[in-house]
């Protein structure tokens, strides 16, 4: 049977808590759902908006302040819905602005804020915008919002400059004018479906402008801004003068990305947001080269938070982890904005299955490695992320200790990169396989209609039904994890840590009265008893002055 929707709680002590909680944003643990994978409501084997909203008791009891959506626009779904053809409308597979607007209200009462994607890089072909443009052909008004070109060569047969596609192959596709003829070129960084927009155009910001205003009339909480380093691109397109460009992602300034003039976009939006009650915020999916660079983002007059993706690609080691921490913490204090730490969401491999693998392997892997090593390290890796100063990002299974399914058939592919012969792997798809919610029943009480992306044999034992009430399960480990976080003083906002003397391959740090202890190393190490123990990821033997803390494990003290 399809869940029915549970009776909204009695609101008055938690729209309190959404609204008069001051500077929420600095040390939230915000959750991740990718819509589509997370909760059945009609039995169409998709996961929809009513679904979500079935499920939020889940989240509170969780313990997590916020809930970004993934995207639920109307879509073709070329890219799982970040080709939108509509920004104001919900796409039928997912529900209805009625849903969304119950969802939203819903999430308030029960204490929860709302974070809905926003997608202004590129829009669908589908866009009537883009449609239009088709239609009207060369030098027509519509055409100057894209980045529209004559090719170059003797006929305009290549490519107008030598950018690639996020996805592979050229950045850049030929369309068929009205009257028939081979015509100009129109630049897509993601899937030909996705034709960035061109920022120089007025009526680019104003349409985002209006849209920006549209949800948050509608009372969501903020938004995550989607390739938040694109949107403008060098003057002139110039050409980059080099093929693999994806091996340069993250270790060059592009033409293509994080060019300085994003931040005007970004402090004409402030403004708007500033209008408004309840504390907004944007988040910035920002892929730059360096996290100095990343505090571009979060200046104290444009966004929020910015996504850690250095610290999402970090190993499993002490040393690697206590740099970044540190060049995190020393980027973001100048700017007064909060650090956030990440280890999983919809693009990257789960890392219970990143950890269980050798370091170098990138974070789109397609090997199982060894199971309960990285379970092991995720649940440590789950306890360093929460003790460090800011905000946390958890993405939706990850409390169950969920593993890539990294042998999907091929044909059951659908991640637009797998499609395509180069750019990113196209393993995705691992990541996105629907949660399971019960021990048994069709897709595990994802729906009663099976789930887009089979999931595997035994995904019941990892359900929120089999972990529930279990000592010791990653579900409980999470739960108590993040009521100790919100409990403890010393926990949660900040923007500095006390490190402390371990041994090699441990990373250890002192907040006020709390200590957290890594072990990173494939031994027990033996370490000072730093207090009354609050929580470990694993089995810790203690004495009167001394503890022993398991090969990957994290430990929770406190002297108070």
């Amino acid at each position: 049977m399809s869940q029915q929707p549970s009776a909204a709680p009695a609101p008055t002590s938690a729209v309190a808590t959404v609204s008069e909680r001051h500077d929420w944003w600095r040390d939230a643990v915000i959750y991740q759902v990718y819509p589509r994978s997370f909760a059945d409501s009609n039995g169409d084997g998709m996961g929809d908006l009513e679904g979500v909203r079935t499920r939020l008791p889940y989240l509170r009891d969780l313990g997590v302040d916020a809930v970004w959506l993934s995207p639920f626009y109307a879509s073709p779904q070329a890219d799982a819905g970040y080709d939108v053809a509509d920004y104001r409308a919900v796409d039928p597979m997912f529900g209805t602005l009625l849903d969304a607007d119950a969802l939203i209200r819903d999430a308030h009462a029960l204490g929860l804020r709302i974070i809905v994607d926003l997608v202004p890089n590129h829009s669908s072909d589908q866009y009537e915008w883009f449609k239009r443009a088709l239609a009207e052909g060369p030098g027509s008004p519509s055409r100057d919002r894209y980045h529209f070109r004559p090719g170059k060569g003797k006929n305009g047969e290549l490519p107008p400059n030598d950018w690639e596609s996020i996805f592979g192959g050229p950045a850049w596709t030929r369309v068929t004018e009205p009257d028939g003829t081979p015509g100009e070129w129109y630049l897509h960084l993601f899937a030909p479906e996705q034709p960035d927009f061109n920022w120089e155009h007025p009526a680019v910001g104003d349409e985002f402008r209006s849209i920006l205003r549209f949800w948050l009339d509608m009372g969501v909480d903020g938004f995550r801004i989607d390739v938040a380093h694109g949107m403008v691109k060098a003057e002139g397109l110039p050409d980059l003068g080099s093929h693999e460009q994806l091996k340069l992602l993250g270790n060059d300034v592009m033409p293509f990305f994080d060019q300085d003039g994003v931040h005007a976009i970004y402090r004409q939006w402030r403004r708007i947001l500033d209008e408004y009650s309840g504390e907004r915020i944007f988040v910035a999916e920002a892929w730059t080269p360096t996290v100095e660079r990343t505090a571009n983002y979060v200046r104290p007059d444009e966004l929020h938070q910015a996504f850690n993706f250095q610290y999402l690609g970090t190993h499993w080691d002490a040393g690697e982890l206590r740099t970044v921490i540190d060049r995190t913490l020393d980027a973001m204090r100048p700017v007064g904005a909060p650090a956030t730490w990440v280890l999983s969401n919809h693009d990257v491999t789960r890392h219970a299955t990143r950890f269980a693998n050798p370091a170098g392997l990138g974070t789109q892997i397609r090997l199982a490695g060894d199971r309960a090593l990285g379970l092991r390290r995720a649940r440590a890796a789950t306890l360093l992320m929460l003790a460090l100063p800011g905000s946390a990002y958890v993405y939706q299974g990850e409390e169950l200790g969920l593993p890539d399914v990294v042998d999907l058939p091929d044909e059951v592919r659908q991640d637009p990169a797998y499609f395509r012969g180069a750019g990113q792997d196209g393993f995705r798809d691992g990541c996105r396989v629907p949660i399971p919610w019960t021990r048994e029943g069709s897709s595990y009480g994802f729906g009663d209609g099976g789930s887009w992306l089979p999931q595997p044999a035994g995904w019941g034992e990892l359900s929120v039904e089999a972990q529930t009430g279990e000592p010791g399960s990653t579900l409980e480990l999470y739960r108590e994890a993040l009521a100790v976080r919100r409990s403890t003083a010393d926990l949660g906002a900040g923007d500095a840590v006390e490190w402390l003397r371990a041994p090699e391959g441990v990373v250890a740090f002192r907040r006020g009265d709390f200590v957290c202890v890594a072990n990173t190393t494939g031994e027990s190490v033996a370490l000072p008893a730093y207090g009354r123990v609050l929580l470990a990821s694993g089995e810790i033997t203690e004495t009167a002055d001394e503890a022993k803390v398991p090969a990957d494990t994290t430990v929770w003290w406190t002297r108070a």
